[in-house]
């Protein structure tokens, strides 16, 4: 937790630059920093800072980067708590938020141009419909009128989306689900350029919310894997996102790598694999959907996605039990499935889909 000094000379040398070393562990450790590095490099950063979580890593950035009085510009689809979040803090700093569908563009550059926006965040392919948005356009609208772009890329994860390339200003991370890849270890990382990482990076050190070396290594461990990985969700996904598309007891498949895909253009445009996650509407009501989800045997019943096993739930109940208005509000339907498709093989989390499709 800590790390000593031989002597007076070596600590004033190491706070003004000319001794390589660490101080206290809230402000790193070789285990963190070597993460860091490693992640730098896979998403072409300038520079990275990991943190406790996923939703730390959003706080801190707009905690960081939003002034007070500033005004922030999201989409309706997005993690529930990120949104819960702006909703509730930022007004405390008198910043206000504007919330827009994914694709209108219109709406994007009405808040642009009638608002002094500090920033807009939103995820791509956001949660749980995996709409996308047009990097390299939003960007472009963003930087004309001075307001910084950060994409949460983490359904994408680096290896099918690079955001940084594509314009964004910052680009956020869950670390738990893609990128550690185990369901074994909670993290997040906000990547960019330094200018603006290093202002998150001080409010970190200051607020805390640190990841522990151990976790840095847990998930050092699990990037060897990621690009087999992700490859491999990518396929099953797809033929799995196929395949619902055609079943009779499916009303509705949401994946951007099929044609019918709102955004299937952009996603084709700017990722290079379409990811691990399909959410799907059941031709059933509430009552058939938890049948299915009741009947399935390789999906484990849990929120979060991303890891080597399958993971499956209903919105419904996993994320929005409490507020029947919000899932109105939202088009979180009582028949809505988010399916993770981990590393098993095709044929059997198949075979485990239909045997539980003839339950309903």
């Amino acid at each position: 937790s800590a790390y000593w000094f031989n002597n007076s000379q070596e600590l004033i040398d190491f706070k003004e630059g000319r001794h390589a070393s660490f101080e206290y562990g809230r402000y790193g450790n070789p285990t963190t920093e070597a993460l860091e590095k490693k992640m730098s490099a896979l998403e072409k950063a300038e520079s990275t800072v990991f943190v406790a979580s996923g939703m730390y890593a959003s706080v801190a950035m707009l905690s960081a980067l939003v002034p007070a009085g500033g005004h922030v510009v999201t989409t309706t689809d997005c993690y529930r708590k990120t949104r819960i979040y702006m909703e509730t803090e930022l007004p405390k700093t008198k910043s206000q938020m504007t919330v827009i569908r994914p694709a209108d563009m219109d709406a994007l550059q009405n808040a642009l141009d009638n608002n002094n926006v500090s920033l807009f965040f939103t995820e791509t392919p956001t949660n749980p419909f995996l709409r996308c948005i047009d990097i390299d356009l939003v960007s472009k609208m963003c930087h004309s009128k001075g307001a910084l772009l950060c994409i949460d890329s983490t359904f994408a994860s680096p290896i099918n989306q690079k955001a940084l390339t594509l314009g964004a200003d910052l680009v956020i991370h869950s670390a738990t689900k893609y990128i550690a890849g185990h369901n074994d270890v909670i993290g997040g990382c906000i990547s960019g350029r330094d200018e603006l990482v290093s202002k998150v990076r001080i409010y970190h050190h200051v607020v805390g919310g640190v990841l522990n070396p151990n976790a840095a290594y847990l998930i050092l461990r699990g990037m060897k894997t990621l690009h087999l990985r992700v490859q491999c969700q990518n396929n099953t996904a797809m033929r799995m996102a196929q395949f619902l598309e055609e079943h009779p007891k499916i009303a509705r498949v949401y994946y951007p790598g099929l044609p019918s895909h709102p955004e299937h253009h952009i996603a084709k445009s700017q990722m290079t694999g379409f990811g691990g996650v399909i959410s799907f509407e059941v031709a059933g009501d509430f009552d058939a959907t938890r049948r299915f989800i009741d009947s399935v045997k390789i999906p484990y019943h849990a929120p979060s996605f991303g890891g080597c096993e399958s993971i499956i739930d209903q919105p419904a109940i996993m994320s929005y039990w409490d507020s029947k208005e919000q899932r109105e509000i939202y088009g979180i339907k009582d028949n809505l499935i988010r399916f993770s498709i981990g590393v098993e093989d095709f044929e059997d989390l198949k075979n485990d889909v239909v045997q539980a499709l003839d339950k309903i």
